[in-house]
């Protein structure tokens, strides 16, 4: 191989600097976050970016919800932070569900709808289809305690949405 050659891969570029030529146009994941929800718990967890988060690890995933009877319920939430003169708020959030089978170490989801969900909260989009009340009140304690000052200044769609 050419030692000159670029090599093709993921390029995670800051949008703070004006990038042009090779990688222009590359995803900027710089202000994307996951939070895991498993159960009353929700928790900061970026592994999940690379389909590494704690409850990720260790398990074959299937895009057969049947393989996984006794899977429980967890979701991945893409969180975009955004910045305006005031500061930074919660800009986008989608959450993805899956079926985590810890013992038999098995799971299910559908790895397009985790990819499309996270560039829809890169969009600043809300889609929080699914969650229940439980569910709701973990992700929005979760990110008030990670960081009110955010909370605040987010739209009020979001507040609605886990209201």
């Amino acid at each position: 191989m050419e030692a000159d050659k670029k090599k093709l891969a993921l390029n995670i570029v800051s949008s703070k600097v004006n990038h042009k030529g090779f990688g222009a146009g590359a995803i900027d994941l710089s202000n994307v976050s996951s939070i895991i929800i498993d159960g009353d718990e929700a928790y900061l967890d970026n592994g999940a970016l690379h389909a590494k988060s704690k409850i990720e690890k260790g398990i074959k995933f299937s895009m057969n919800k049947d393989e996984v009877p006794d899977g429980r319920k967890c979701w991945i939430v893409w969180v975009a932070v955004d910045r305006t003169e005031e500061g930074a708020f919660y800009a986008g959030l989608t959450a993805c569900e899956m079926l985590v089978d810890t013992e038999a170490r098995k799971g299910w989801k559908i790895l397009a709808d985790h990819v499309n969900k996270m560039d829809a909260a890169m969009k600043r989009k809300f889609i929080l289809d699914g969650l229940n009340e439980q569910e709701k009140a973990a992700l929005k304690n979760q990110l008030i305690s990670h960081n009110e000052e955010w909370w605040n200044r987010s739209d009020q769609t979001l507040k609605d949405a886990l209201s």
